[in-house]
């Protein structure tokens, strides 16, 4: 029996289990997915918005391997970091250990003003509206009048799309009550989704940029003049471009082509900017006031250039979406320049050499690149190396019964029975607050559901 520890339970944990399930040349293997969290899911769970249904539906496909006789479910299990099992502890326990731990961090825009009061990242966010147990229930009170969003990635537009969202729109989804009041209760009339780049160079999908536009009570502003100044968007025709860049320029001609005239039912007004970078956050008061931008051009080589011009937007709230990035895990080796684990094929590199059972798969392999799905088929080729090495791992020893002796060491795994008494724990409280099941959002809550406790 080939004994294998995946840790992380996201997309790429989960994908990682499926493939060792689905590989025939190790026919008797058995799966330990430890997470960090008591629940599963990771980045569907807490990084997918609650509005986003079909997506979210993906955690049917994930449990069905969660929920195989082979697969060990083990949340609430630290690896590495203060009061966590050392990686090196950990791998005497199995064969093999797979680290899937994902990008946990957001990259900062490194500009003066940015840890003002006021400012933070759209990762933050995501997790107070997604009920991350991390994540403090009253982060945001929404007293801002004017939020900027710092960024065109899919998480730019999702966090703008929620701030412009009435709160009656989310209650049938699994926002958690103090994120719901908070959103009820918001200020936000005026939302800016800022680039330094041209629309072309945009990393949303259409999908999402189209949702926008469908906002009941919002209005969509793009200036034209921006957008002209993108060389693809002055002539698409005479250019090849990317099905997604064709089709988003497509969207964002026909919103500037209607102009910026306010519909009468409009509450939350959202302007898409390109060409501009953040060079400065402005303070009043102690707390965030705007941002100073430096106006850009095409540099004609694919990137920008500054103008030598500025121009500040008044903000009270900045979110930065500007991406992900690997976090240090004590005991693995690192590269800081990257963000990643340095591996080869999903086998981790210790000064340059392969580490005998240790790999890695998702985020901190490869960076925070790609879609959900794009985890498949970077497991798989983890998972391939793995059983390529499957006969010298096989002699190495591995523990009868590896999450007695986690709990020996003082650790209280949550296994599968555990998750399911948290999921009925949220479906009740979302029954005693007329709605569908409602996330909880803060660690003593999710244990204390997960022991069988009354909250």
């Amino acid at each position: 029996m080939l004994r294998v520890a995946v840790v992380g339970s996201g997309p790429s944990g989960v994908y990682t289990a499926q493939a060792l399930l689905n590989q025939s040349l190790v026919p008797d293997v058995r799966v330990h997915v430890l997470d960090r969290l008591p629940t599963p899911y990771g980045l569907v769970r807490y990084g997918v918005a609650p509005d986003h249904e079909k997506i979210k539906s993906l955690q049917n496909s994930l449990r069905a391997v969660l929920e195989d006789e082979r697969v060990t479910f083990a949340g609430h299990v630290q690896i590495g970091g203060p009061g966590g099992v050392p990686p090196g502890r950990l791998a005497e326990l199995y064969h093999a250990v797979v680290y899937c731990v994902g990008a946990a961090a957001d990259r900062p825009l490194a500009v003066p003003g940015e840890d003002l009061p006021g400012s933070c990242s759209a990762t933050r966010f995501v997790s107070w509206y997604s009920a991350h147990p991390d994540s403090a229930p009253g982060d945001f009170a929404l007293r801002a009048r004017s939020a900027v969003v710092i960024g065109v990635g899919n998480v730019a537009v999702d966090v703008a799309r929620i701030l412009a969202r009435g709160a009656d729109e989310l209650r049938a989804t699994d926002v958690p009550s103090t994120a719901l009041g908070a959103l009820a209760g918001s200020r936000v009339r005026e939302v800016h989704i800022a680039g330094r780049r041209g629309p072309s160079q945009a990393r949303f999908t259409t999908k999402e940029l189209r949702e926008l536009g469908a906002l009941p009570g919002a209005r969509i502003v793009v200036d034209p003049a921006e957008l002209a100044l993108d060389p693809a968007y002055a002539a698409p025709d005479g250019l090849p471009l990317p099905s997604v860049v064709r089709r988003n320029l497509e969207v964002l001609h026909g919103w500037a082509a209607q102009g910026q005239s306010a519909a009468p039912d409009a509450v939350r007004t959202i302007r898409l900017r390109f060409f501009l970078r953040p060079a400065e956050l402005l303070e009043r008061g102690g707390r965030v006031a705007g941002v100073r931008f430096a106006r850009t051009v095409p540099d004609g080589a694919g990137g920008v250039q500054d103008t030598g011009r500025y121009e500040d937007v008044e903000a009270q709230l900045v979110l930065r979406a500007v991406g992900y990035r690997g976090v240090e895990l004590p005991g693995l080796p690192f590269d800081p320049v990257r963000g990643t684990v340095p591996h080869e094929a999903g086998r981790v590199l210790r000064d340059g050499a392969p580490s005998p059972g240790e790999y890695v798969a998702g985020w901190i392999k490869r960076g925070p690149t790609g879609v959900i799905g794009s985890n498949r088929s970077c497991a798989k080729e983890t998972v391939a190396s793995l059983i390529e090495d499957a006969p010298l791992l096989a002699r190495r020893p591995a523990a009868d019964d590896p999450l007695a002796v986690l709990r020996g060491w003082g650790l209280r795994p949550v296994g599968w029975d555990g998750w399911l008494s948290i999921e009925r724990a949220e479906a009740e409280l979302g029954r005693s607050l007329g709605r569908g099941p409602v996330k909880i959002p803060d660690w003593p809550g999710l244990l204390a559901a997960a022991r069988g406790e009354d909250g």
